[in-house]
C-alpha cells in the first residue's frame, strides 16, 4: 500500500497563542514538509486547489514544481485540479513543465472542488458545471495522449492541429479522478480512470458501496487492468492516544469552524476519533487499524493523509509524518 501526505495550504491561528502564520511562512513550512516526507520514504504527497484567502494553494503546478526541486524521489500530485474553471492547454502546459523539472514524479487529481468560488474568480457560470467538467477532461486525455491536438468544444476556441509543448518526462501524466458522488465514481470508471475517494464524514459503509460501483462499472465498460483506488482523509497520528484526544481537538476544531459556524462539538470529535469514525487519528496502533479497515472496506491501494491543518506548530507536524513514514507505512506495506 502506498501511504503519503497532502497539504491545502491552509492560513489558520494557532488556538492555543491566536498568531496566524503569513503567507511566506506557510509556503516555506509546505517546502520543509515535502523535504522531510521525501528524505523518511513516503510515496506521495499531494498539493490542493483553494482560492480564498485562508489558503495560500492556488497554483498547485507551481508549487508542485518547487516541491520538485527540493525532492528526489516522491511522487507529488494536485489534490485535486479544478478543471471545470481552468484552460486544459495551459494546465496541461504547467503540470508538464513541472514533471520535467521532478524528472517524471508529478501525477494529477481532476475535481470539482467543494467550494464554487473559483466559478464566479475566472468567470464561470455555475449552471454549466458538469458540462465544462466533461468537455475540458475530454480536451485534456487528447492533450495528453498526442503532441497535435485537433479538438473543438463549447467552451473553449478549437484546435487545429497545434503543437502542444512541452511535453512531460513521462510518457503521459498519470491522472486520476477525485469523486465522492455515484455519478462521478461511474464517470471515472467508464473513462478508464484511476478514483481518489474523499473520505471526511459519513460511514465507511457508503464508501466501500462507491468503491464496489467503480469496480462493477470498470469491468462492465471492458478496461483491462487494476481498477485503482486512493483514499484521501484527514490524519493525525502521535505516539499515545491521549496527544491526540486532547491536544489536537483545537487545531482540528479552529480548521472546521466554519463548517460548524463556530467550535466543532466535542462529541461530534469523539464519533470521528472512534473505530468507525472517519477521522484517521491517534496512536500509531490505532491509525494503522483505522487505514487497514478503510483497505478492507474500499480495497484501496493508496492513502494519503491532511497532516497539517489548524495552525499546528511544524514540530508537530514533522512527528506527525515522520510516525507515518516509520511506524505506521511499514505495518500496512
Amino acid at each position: 500500500m502506498e501511504l503519503g501526505i497532502y497539504t491545502f495550504g491552509d492560513i489558520v491561528a494557532d488556538p492555543h497563542t491566536g498568531r496566524r502564520p503569513s503567507a511566506q511562512e506557510r509556503m516555506r513550512q509546505m517546502l520543509d514538509m515535502a523535504v522531510l516526507a521525501d528524505e523518511v520514504g513516503l510515496d506521495i504527497l499531494g498539493v490542493g486547489e483553494h482560492h480564498g484567502l485562508d489558503y495560500v494553494n492556488s497554483a498547485t503546478a507551481t508549487q508542485i514544481a518547487a516541491m520538485a526541486a527540493v525532492t528526489k524521489r516522491i511522487r507529488l500530485t494536485s489534490a485535486s485540479t479544478l478543471l471545470s474553471t481552468a484552460d486544459p492547454v495551459r494546465t496541461f502546459q504547467e503540470f508538464a513543465t513541472a514533471d520535467l523539472v521532478s524528472d517524471g514524479r508529478v501525477e494529477i487529481i481532476f475535481g470539482r472542488g467543494a467550494f464554487t468560488d473559483n466559478f464566479p474568480l475566472f468567470g464561470y457560470d455555475l449552471k454549466d458545471y458538469d458540462a465544462l467538467f466533461a468537455e475540458k477532461l475530454d480536451l485534456f486525455n487528447r492533450l495528453n495522449a498526442s503532441d497535435h491536438v485537433t479538438w473543438s468544444g463549447k467552451f473553449r476556441p478549437a484546435l487545429d492541429n497545434v503543437p502542444i509543448a512541452p511535453r512531460p518526462a513521462q510518457a503521459k501524466l498519470p491522472t486520476w479522478i477525485g469523486a465522492g458522488s455515484p455519478n462521478s465514481v461511474l464517470r471515472a470508471a467508464r473513462l478508464g480512470m484511476p478514483l481518489v475517494m474523499p473520505v471526511l464524514g459519513g460511514s465507511f459503509e457508503n464508501y466501500g458501496k462507491l468503491a464496489n460501483l467503480y469496480r462493477q462499472a470498470w469491468a462492465s465498460s471492458g478496461h483491462a487492468g487494476e481498477a485503482r483506488i486512493a483514499i484521501f482523509s484527514h490524519l493525525h497520528v502521535t505516539e499515545t492516544a491521549q496527544e491526540t484526544e486532547q491536544d489536537f481537538y483545537p487545531h482540528y476544531s479552529a480548521y472546521l469552524r466554519p463548517m460548524f459556524k463556530g467550535p466543532m462539538p466535542p462529541a461530534v470529535y469523539a464519533q470521528m476519533l472512534s473505530p468507525q469514525g472517519t477521522l484517521v487519528g491517534g496512536s500509531v496502533e490505532q491509525v494503522i487499524e483505522k487505514i487497514a479497515l478503510i483497505k478492507q472496506v474500499t480495497g484501496a491501494s493508496r492513502f494519503v493523509g491532511q497532516i497539517d491543518i489548524g495552525g499546528q506548530k511544524f514540530a508537530d507536524i514533522a512527528k506527525g509524518i515522520k510516525l507515518l513514514a516509520t511506524k505506521v507505512a511499514p505495518a500496512l506495506r
